[in-house]
């Protein structure tokens, strides 16, 4: 099994503003969904929060400490990133981590691939990714 973490930055290391993706660009989207289709997708709950629902033809998985935490239909609850890989690893060899900041640092650790989209503009929102350091890889 591999971990991957996909995501779309601006060059300033923004990920999101106001809970929202702060782009629209259908290409980057056909993009996610291509790669991600029919794997099994991480998210923190946060992430979980601002899209409301799950999404279509992924199993979808929210991590929550919170054990009786409320989720849509065709949502799977996990306590941590490790628990939520552990459960993923039994239906995929590659699962994905979609979000949010906290998950993709953590994730970043024991990742075997970053798929990364830089969106050449600067946006000023509240999650920013860190610089990630690939010179390891």
């Amino acid at each position: 099994m591999s971990l991957s973490i996909i995501f779309a930055r601006s060059i300033n290391h923004c990920i999101g503003k106001n809970g929202k993706i702060p782009w629209h660009l259908p290409d980057e989207f056909g993009h996610f969904k291509r790669t991600t289709l029919g794997k099994p997708i991480i998210m923190g709950r946060k992430t979980y929060e601002d899209h409301q629902s799950a999404l279509p033809g992924r199993r979808n998985i929210v991590i929550s400490r919170q054990a009786d935490y409320q989720t849509v239909a065709g949502i799977e609850l996990q306590p941590s990133l490790d628990a939520a890989i552990a459960s993923a690893h039994s239906s995929s060899d590659e699962v994905f981590v979609i979000g949010g900041v906290h998950f993709f640092v953590e994730a970043f650790q024991i990742a075997d691939c970053v798929y990364e989209t830089i969106i050449e503009v600067e946006i000023d929102g509240e999650a920013i990714l860190p610089e990630f350091d690939f010179s390891d890889w």
